[in-house]
């Protein structure tokens, strides 16, 4: 479930990610505390063991600037976080769809209502085909054709239709196929008055279906895992040589002033905190079709767009509100009230730009 806090830093205020970080759910605490304890257990060494390996700990410690953890772990972060809303920005969603069907697609008889519900189905069937091939969450939920049957997706007849047809690779563009010789159909029976109509409800389901395959070739194409291993080596390497050049070690030789012993070696754990933290932020978004905490509710989304989009194309094809004179009708400037929360507002002046006042 996608863990939102987004209210919660609405406003900048004194220790406004303070709050924060007493989180659980979808912290990076739950992600990191079994690495954390396991780290700072292997610290905890006897002295004759310390004095065994001071040279080797001192050749680690200096080891650990050879590493540039800083630079490799960021920009990794940094592609995985954009990748991860791309991936986002590329679900498809039916409401522009929804309304080119609504305004261009008529008939209040019978026959238009079935024309309008089945050329969005198509467009939700479409989704959800897709969706059950990225992501476990849909597919747990849909495991075969006939939970989609089941759940009104597709009719039987359209799935004798849809498994007749022999494909090697992923079938989930049939059903926008079916919405083009649909809308095809409807054209020549009238149903969509003019050729403009008819572009634009095309031009509306090739967007729809980019964004199906889109998602299709990220769940395909991964990051390439040389860069993931390459990553993850660089910080458990930096890690192993810091767990063992930063140990509190013996004087060499007798009389030697030796470094002072801090029993919790905070930079240290708040160095691994942070970066390994980073590392595994990255682990959990780099696929967000998952069930992790932040993950995508993909299940979620199915029934909001199947709820809305027959929600336009039915109940609100041409059932309008009556047209009335609006509340400005007579006002040459119009000025929506404000609440005694934001009356301070009115008393700012409007931006005229920034050389206005020169």
């Amino acid at each position: 479930m996608t863990v939102s806090y987004t209210l919660k830093v609405a406003n900048s205020r004194f220790g406004g990610f303070s709050k924060l970080l007493f989180r659980w759910k979808g912290s990076i605490y739950k992600l990191l505390y079994k690495e954390f304890i396991v780290f700072v257990v292997l610290r905890l060494l006897t002295e004759d063991q310390k004095r065994l390996y001071t040279k080797v700990a001192q050749y680690c410690n200096r080891s650990t600037d050879l590493i540039p953890i800083s630079f490799v772990l960021g920009f990794y972060v940094t592609l995985i976080v954009n990748r991860w809303w791309a991936q986002y920005t590329s679900i498809p969603l039916p409401d522009q769809l929804m309304c080119v069907i609504s305004s261009n697609v008529h008939g209040k008889d019978e026959r238009g209502r079935i024309l309008r519900r089945t050329l969005i189905r198509y467009a939700n069937l479409s989704a959800v085909l897709i969706l059950r091939s990225v992501s476990t969450r849909v597919l747990k939920r849909f495991p075969t054709m006939d939970h989609v049957v089941e759940a009104g997706f597709m009719t039987q007849d359209e799935r004798k239709k849809f498994e007749s047809l022999h494909s090697d690779f992923n079938k989930y563009w049939i059903p926008c196929v079916w919405f083009t010789n649909l809308v095809a159909q409807a054209r020549r029976d009238g149903r969509i008055r003019d050729d403009v109509a008819l572009r634009l409800l095309m031009d509306e389901l090739n967007l729809y279906r980019a964004k199906c395959s889109m998602l299709f070739h990220y769940d395909w194409i991964s990051i390439p895992l040389v860069y993931t291993q390459v990553v993850t080596i660089a910080v458990y390497s930096f890690f192993a040589f810091c767990l063992i050049g930063r140990q509190f070690l013996e004087p060499l030789e007798p009389g030697q002033e030796g470094d002072l012993d801090m029993y919790v070696p905070l930079s240290t754990l708040l160095q691994f905190f942070f970066y390994a933290g980073w590392l595994k932020v990255a682990e959990q978004i780099i696929n967000p079709f998952g069930e992790d905490d932040d993950d995508f509710e993909t299940n979620k989304l199915i029934d909001r767009n199947l709820q809305v989009s027959l929600l336009s194309v039915d109940d609100m094809y041409q059932n309008l509100p009556p047209a009335v004179k609006d509340k400005y009708w007579n006002e040459s400037t119009a000025q929506p009230p404000y609440t005694m929360a934001t009356a301070a507002e009115t008393l700012k002046p409007s931006f005229l730009g920034s050389t206005f006042d020169m």
